[in-house]
């Protein structure tokens, strides 16, 4: 049955829970555009914000939209409305990448609804984590959690859990004698004065600390330069790892990874579990193949979790409404 399409204010307060999400190195490479006639919200690329060197058929700005369309539909589950979605919709306008229809009423979503409250409690976290493994009903909570958005989610064994950690180690040798993959981490990096003020990127007291020992796969944000932070700390030796894959390996699929990986990360936070997020060995082909275990299900692996027990990262930047939203 037909009803009165949300009004302004509503959708603004939906698009602001959107934009919460993660994104890679917080570039927020999405646009929203509402319709107030039709009721129908379109989700398009942020063509100025794509990473031409690290990510040049856009499925890491794809796998951020789909995070970003969760959340939205987590504040509409929230809200009381019955969002209907469509993905990547018209082939001949490939920057579009959802449609989301509030003309139609239905039962509302509980379980999304309730991931309401976990959005503005999550954020990434560069820190250390306790030594501590993961009980088997939170493993199964996340994992219900990627199934219900049609992906799979793997927590790696002890040599895949090394081998994924040799694979950033030589991602991150290949990024160092690239001076265009260094040119997108030195865009979206920001540092001094420009931390405090900055609406986007990945802020100097976001980086946390380098690792001084521990196996944890972080990237590093800071490189050679100097910044103000907690120096040096002692991560995790034997990193609760999750692999997050998909059947197949196209727009859609990363938009379905994208939501998948944000229901796993809200269903994390409620409980209780901090979280970051990695593609840094994703981010070429060859070791992109080599991170998948071959006797698993897992598919295509779309991105590497680090789940685990230790303080929650601070608020990242977010761009302001008006630059992300308009209504027509």
């Amino acid at each position: 049955m037909p009803k009165p399409p949300p009004n302004r204010a509503t959708v603004s307060a939906l698009v602001e829970d959107a934009a919460a999400a993660p994104s890679m190195h917080n570039a927020q490479p999405w646009r929203f555009r509402y319709d107030t006639a039709t009721g129908t919200l379109r989700l398009t690329v942020d063509t100025d914000r794509v990473m031409p060197a690290a990510d040049p058929d856009l499925r890491a700005v794809h796998l951020g939209c789909g995070a970003a369309l969760f959340n939205l539909r987590v504040a509409a589950a929230h809200a009381g409305w019955f969002p209907r979605v469509r993905l990547v919709p018209d082939p001949a306008e490939p920057t579009l990448l959802a449609t989301v229809d509030f003309a139609e009423t239905g039962p509302v979503d509980k379980g999304l609804e309730e991931l309401s409250p976990a959005i503005r409690r999550r954020h990434t976290s560069r820190w250390p984590f306790a030594a501590k493994d993961i009980p088997g009903s939170a493993r199964s909570a996340v994992g219900d959690a990627a199934d219900r958005e049609g992906a799979r989610l793997r927590f790696a064994g002890q040599w895949h859990a090394n081998l994924l950690r040799d694979l950033v180690r030589d991602a991150e040798g290949r990024d160092g004698s690239d001076p265009e993959r260094q040119g997108d981490v030195e865009r979206w990096t920001r540092r001094g004065d420009e931390a405090d003020v900055s609406h986007d990127g990945v802020p100097e007291y976001a980086f946390g600390p380098r690792a001084r020992s521990g196996g944890a796969p972080m990237r590093d944000f800071a490189g050679r330069h100097p910044v103000r932070g907690p120096g040096t700390a002692a991560f995790e030796d034997e990193p609760n790892l999750a692999l997050l894959g998909t059947a197949g390996d196209g727009p859609a699929e990363w938009l379905r990874a994208g939501q998948a990986m944000e229901r796993v990360l809200l269903v994390a936070t409620v409980h209780g579990l901090a979280a970051s997020v990695t593609s840094h060995a994703l981010e070429w082909p060859d070791l992109r193949d080599l991170a998948r275990d071959p006797l698993s299900d897992l598919g295509q692996v779309q991105m590497v979790l680090r789940l685990g027990y230790g303080p929650m990262g601070p608020v990242t930047p977010r761009r302001p409404l008006g630059d992300i939203l308009s209504i027509v």
